[in-house]
């Protein structure tokens, strides 16, 4: 038995049927929902997160084995240990986990895979490069590019940096989903904790056109004063 079959075991002897029931149920995983056809194991995050430190070493193409599969553990457990090879690596390291990310970001389809990883990854090798591939992602048609998109953004946030934030929150503006809603709302959260002025002339001018769960998310920790003035479009 390959070492890849081995960790495919090893997977399936620590699923956990219930555990399994209640994420099928969490991630909308039924017909029409959004992680429709996902199938899951039921394995904690922090278990996975110990097996990655014992598979770190994995191949590119036992890699592409397992984000290529519909089982949403074997997802992220690759995510994660790509995760971890972009921290540790040098520039080669990196180049080559973007450009792996890249090419599979389509198998990148679910909010915690997407949360996982876009941050990291394409977030971090972008810092210091030309970010315009980030404004294809926003318009993609696909919901898990437009997320990863707006997601790679918090990396810059936490470099004090919220302008590419407030572009691609621009093109999202009129977005259907409620999960890019979230996770704009979220993102602009962040950036208004390091530039707010920049964060609250863009929320003037978009806040009777943005989606009310958006808006939510980004006013979340202002004072209840002006959260309120927000919400009641007094800016």
């Amino acid at each position: 038995m390959n070492r890849l079959s081995i960790l495919k075991e090893e997977l399936r002897r620590m699923a956990d049927p219930a555990k399994k029931t209640v994420l099928q149920r969490f991630f909308k995983t039924g017909p029409g929902e959004y992680g429709e056809g996902d199938v899951f194991l039921g394995i904690t995050v922090p278990r996975l997160r110990a097996v990655v430190r014992r598979y770190g070493d994995l191949s590119w193409k036992d890699l592409h084995d397992l984000l290529s599969r519909g089982v949403h553990e074997e997802r992220l457990l690759a995510l994660l240990v790509l995760v971890e090879r972009f921290q540790k690596g040098g520039e080669v390291d990196r180049r080559n986990v973007f450009g792996f990310y890249r090419r599979h970001r389509r198998r990148v389809d679910n909010w915690d895979l997407v949360d996982a990883s876009a941050p990291t990854i394409p977030g971090g090798w972008l810092a210091d490069r030309d970010r315009s591939v980030l404004d294809g992602w926003a318009r993609s048609k696909n919901l898990w590019e437009r997320r990863q998109a707006i997601l790679a953004t918090f990396h810059f946030i936490r470099r004090g940096e919220v302008k590419d934030t407030l572009r691609l929150a621009g093109f999202l503006m009129d977005d259907e989903e409620d999960l890019i809603h979230k996770a704009v709302g979220w993102m602009l959260r962040e950036a208004a904790k390091r530039d707010l002025p920049s964060v609250e002339k863009f929320l003037r001018r978009f806040q009777k056109r943005m989606p009310r769960t958006m808006l939510r998310y980004a006013i979340e920790r202002f004072p209840e004063k002006k959260r309120k003035a927000y919400l009641e479009g007094r800016f």
